[in-house]
């Protein structure tokens, strides 16, 4: 599914280089949930944009459902994006000035998908989150929970092969994100390989598997109990 071969990336100013990530490795196979840990500064967030294909790493290799996208152009990251990849955010990145069900169908429009379809394809998502009453409202009328199920509504909508969840729970509180956390776990049972960012070590002892991240590094990889008899034997 996901492959990452001594990835680094470098941010460079005229007399500084700062390296976020520094020979990267790891490999999420089809239908995990793994959650990607570390301390603040650590990477998390650059690998995470790097397997979302929102930036290119500066050395190494990233490969997805074998083919290597690290250094392609942007058409084709942004065409591999939007059909293979779904994002939720810690911010939940709703625009104001669209109702729910536009803000879902966004991303489908930019796939030229039919209008029934997209109708269709909205509604399904909203329904699988509990908001199908909640189309026509606004994201400053919903609260914290429902926006951040909003969010996963967009990306479910698109049939994501990957989605990627950054702090998902981060601004939510306790019961909102338990909640969040739930529908995740939901929806990786029903198949989907999501990779999930988080400081909060509750969460991540519910992934399938925990990576922790230190200095741009891949440092611990431990698996969990409830890792799959065949993921295991592999």
């Amino acid at each position: 599914m996901l492959q990452m071969t001594g990835l680094s990336k470098v941010y460079r100013t005229e007399v500084v280089e700062t390296y976020a990530l520094r020979e990267f490795s790891l490999v999420v196979k089809e239908g995990e949930f793994v959650a990607v840990t570390g301390p603040s500064g650590s990477g998390k967030t650059t690998f995470l944009t790097i397997a979302g294909l929102l930036e290119a790493a500066s050395a190494g290799s990233y490969r997805l459902d074998g083919v290597e996208v690290g250094q392609l152009d942007d058409d084709a990251r942004s065409r591999i994006r939007n059909e293979k990849i779904g994002f939720v955010f810690q911010a939940f990145n709703l625009i104001p000035d669209l109702n729910v069900f536009d803000n879902i169908e966004v991303p489908l429009r930019y796939r030229r998908m039919k209008a029934d379809e997209r109708r269709q394809r909205v509604r399904q998502a909203l329904e699988r989150v509990g908001l199908g009453s909640r189309e026509k409202h606004y994201p400053a009328e919903l609260s914290g929970g429902q926006q951040q199920r909003v969010a996963i509504a967009r990306a479910l909508a698109g049939s994501p092969r990957l989605l990627l969840a950054d702090e998902p729970t981060g601004n939510l509180d306790s019961q909102m994100a338990r909640s969040v956390m739930a529908l995740l776990e939901d929806l990786h049972r029903e198949g989907t390989t999501i990779v999930m960012v988080t400081h909060d070590p509750q969460l991540a002892a519910r992934a399938q598997r925990n990576v922790h991240v230190v200095d741009g590094q891949v440092i611990d990889m431990a698996d969990e109990l409830r890792l799959p008899t065949a993921l295991a034997a592999d």
